[in-house]
């Protein structure tokens, strides 16, 4: 009798999921050149991980590539242990996880900010003019001198994005007002440079403007701490940065890198993760502008209403935003 109790209790823990980790997914999460603490696009991501991993219990693994030679190796080398999804961040990232997607059609392959048409890659991109738009309204209804700067990272089209959202949010306040646009540079190290964001920053300023609004990673803590020094101010980027000097960041236009992330990997878990293309907006909640205990003295209800008034219409398409 006991001999059969023991052979039942073992086919019930067999059986039972909390009793085996065989049916959790392994997922890889590869971030872009900068760290996965770099309080903007990389940290989003991380964020969105744990995230994942407070909700479910289950853990993934991460990568930061010091140079963009080890971003393929990272996708081959989790590749060949057999994980089951492997998210990249970044858009340097479409040709090397274009070649690994080739070689393993069998596996799974998110990539964030650029687009890999693939049966097995999912693409996510976001509507940054949307949420560009809204940081550029706060902009105008804030600045009393009417003139503000944009300073982006890496001169390519997707940052072109944010300054063209920006510039028609400005624009739908006051037609007339003067915008100061800089770019740090063309090569990757335009993200990672926040002593030449400061310079530009610091120039603009003295220029006249009195709020700039940053797109260029990391960079931009170089803004942040110019428009603190000048007491000026700056609007963040990607992750929420009104906590980096209190008073002087007007608000950060949020990139839900973070939920993009997140629903990816409980897409991995749940099973029903798809492949093909995913644009984020306003109206997906992939996109906004931050409002917290940092900066709401600096945002009016007034403001807050015709934000939300211009919300609505973008998602309505009663506004339409060229990216």
């Amino acid at each position: 009798m006991k001999r059969i109790i023991y052979v039942i209790l073992a086919l019930f823990l067999v059986a039972s999921p909390q009793a085996t980790m065989a049916d959790e997914p392994k997922i890889a999460l590869i971030y872009d050149l900068g760290g996965k603490f770099d309080k903007s696009f990389n940290e989003a991501a991380h964020n969105g991980g744990v995230a994942f991993e407070s909700a479910t219990g289950v853990s993934y693994h991460d990568f930061e590539p010091a140079s963009e030679a080890q971003m393929e190796q990272a996708i081959k080398r989790f590749a060949r242990r057999g994980y089951d999804l492997i998210i990249a961040i970044g858009i340097s990232y479409a040709t090397p996880l274009r070649k690994v997607a080739e070689d393993y059609p069998d596996m799974h392959f998110t990539v964030i900010d650029s687009h890999v048409d693939m049966p097995n890659v999912q693409s996510v991109s976001f509507k940054e003019h949307e949420g560009s738009y809204l940081v550029g309204m706060i902009a105008a209804m804030t600045s009393e001198k009417q003139k503000i700067g944009f300073i982006g990272g890496m001169d390519i089209p997707l940052i072109r994005k944010f300054a063209s959202g920006y510039a028609q949010g400005a624009r739908s306040i006051n037609p007339d007002i003067e915008i100061i646009e800089n770019m740090v540079g063309a090569s990757p190290t335009a993200w990672n440079d926040p002593i030449r964001g400061g310079e530009l920053a610091r120039n603009q300023y003295a220029r006249g403007a009195d709020v700039i609004y940053s797109a260029a990673g990391p960079t931009g803590f170089g803004v942040i701490q110019a428009a603190k020094e000048t007491d000026n101010y700056a609007i963040g980027v990607d992750s929420n940065q009104n906590h980096l000097a209190p008073g002087y960041v007007l608000t950060s236009m949020l990139k839900r890198v973070d939920r993009a992330v997140e629903r990816a990997m409980l897409g991995a878990y749940n099973g029903n993760w798809h492949s093909g293309v995913e644009v984020l907006g306003l109206a997906e909640d992939g996109v906004d502008y931050a409002l917290d205990e940092h900066n709401e003295h600096l945002i009016t209800d007034d403001m807050r209403q015709r934000l939300a008034e211009a919300r609505a219409k973008i998602i309505s398409g009663e506004i339409v935003v060229n990216p």
